[in-house]
């Protein structure tokens, strides 16, 4: 999600949505006030493209990873890469705990096929990701990755794995532009921005009802390509007096404030990550932005909440990504002692679909990738079959709300 993409572009990137009502002009943590319960991250309705709620299918139980746990096989790996360290590394963290569950419970239930799990920091840059392919596709053990999970990083390394016939899942990265660079490797593991960017917009302007929409991104492919999107979907409810552009790192946010006063919106959408997206929404909060605040799946993470505190209470956000629900959320609380963030269904998911291959005998690469191009299961966040480019064959947005 790196990188910059041009302005009237339809390239995207993480897809989510962050909706957040911001009333009155009084301080984002006022002295000695503090929530009377911690605020949460709590999933809604499903929609689609049109912004329509759709119901959730509950009705398949999601694949276990254990299998019959009579499975065989020689030393392999899978690899995770993503952002383990830096501002971004909670989203990062939730995939690599997602495929570790995964494979932790197939190794638990197969003593004769034991895989293991190999974690790369890219720290969600894509000269670091860059650096690290080769080290990846150079490990002969290693037969499947989970990752990158930026579509910036994805970007600059996909012709690497393509290359070297290495399946590369994703969990995260929705720019729909990455399914179109002809690789034969790519599995991408959620919607991406071409259905959520318009779901997001939709749903902003027809079932929200506002009429004046600003746009803000953070010149990121991911930032820059959803925010695109949804410009382009609100048409002229998208103001053109308050489309602005900030840059990730950024943490004054005073002049896209005073931009956005001036022209008094219904709401403010962002497209961006949670490290900039929480002061933002403190300093339009404080700076007397009474609409509505919009972000994305990149905000929609635990660490948003708390580093933005009282003024994301009341945050709707969308997401491509699954809610974590039922056995999955149980186990990922009591093994990792936190609650499943965004995308730790997804890693669990894929982690699942590469030990699954594995234990059909699929312990080669182009097993494992013939295994994935022809796979269709149900997970806990949604079901998997992928068309020829590795777009799934079904793509639905999540609306949460921080409550």
């Amino acid at each position: 999600m790196r990188g910059r993409v041009a302005r009237n572009a339809f390239a995207l990137g993480s897809a989510g949505l962050v909706v957040l009502g911001i009333a009155g002009c009084n301080q984002s943590k006022p002295e000695g006030q503090s929530s009377q319960t911690p605020l949460k991250i709590v999933e809604q309705v499903q929609i689609d493209e049109q912004g329509k709620e759709v119901k959730a299918d509950q009705a398949a139980a999601p694949t276990d990873p254990a299998g019959d746990g009579k499975a065989t096989c020689p030393p392999v790996s899978i690899a995770m890469a993503g952002a383990l360290n830096g501002p971004d590394a909670a989203l990062g963290i939730n995939i690599k705990n997602g495929v570790q569950l995964a494979i932790d419970k197939h190794n638990a239930a197969n003593p004769g096929c034991q895989v293991q799990l190999k974690p790369f920091d890219t720290e969600g840059d894509p000269q670091k990701a860059t650096a690290i392919a080769p080290q990846i596709v150079d490990d002969q053990y290693t037969i499947g990755l989970v990752g990158p999970a930026f579509s910036g990083e994805t970007k600059a390394t996909g012709t690497v794995f393509d290359q070297a016939g290495l399946v590369s899942t994703t969990a995260s990265a929705t720019n729909p532009t990455l399914s179109e660079n002809g690789w034969k490797t790519f599995f991408r593991g959620l919607a991406n921005d071409a259905v959520q960017g318009p779901a997001v917009a939709n749903y902003l302007k027809n079932t929200l009802g506002y009429k004046k929409i600003c746009v803000i991104d953070d010149s990121t492919d991911y930032g820059l390509g959803l925010a695109s999107a949804v410009r382009e979907t609100l048409g002229p409810i998208a103001d053109s007096g308050c489309n602005i552009s900030v840059k990730k790192g950024d943490k004054d946010f005073s002049a896209a404030v005073t931009q956005v006063k001036g022209v008094s919106p219904d709401a403010v959408f962002y497209g961006g990550y949670y490290s900039e997206a929480a002061p933002l929404t403190q300093q339009l909060k404080d700076g007397g932005f009474t609409g509505t605040f919009v972000s994305a799946d990149g905000t929609k993470d635990p660490e948003y909440v708390k580093q933005g505190g009282e003024a994301t209470k009341g945050a709707i956000l969308s997401c491509p990504c699954g809610p974590a629900t039922g056995t999955f959320a149980d186990e990922y609380k009591k093994k990792f002692n936190a609650d499943a963030g965004t995308y730790s269904a997804e890693g669990y998911d894929l982690g699942t679909i590469l030990v699954k291959g594995i234990d059909s005998g699929a312990i080669t690469r182009p097993a494992l990738l013939d295994f994935v191009k022809n796979y269709n299961g149900q997970g806990v966040a949604r079901k998997y079959q992928w068309t020829p480019t590795g777009e799934l064959t079904t793509n639905l947005i999540w609306i949460f709300k921080v409550q």
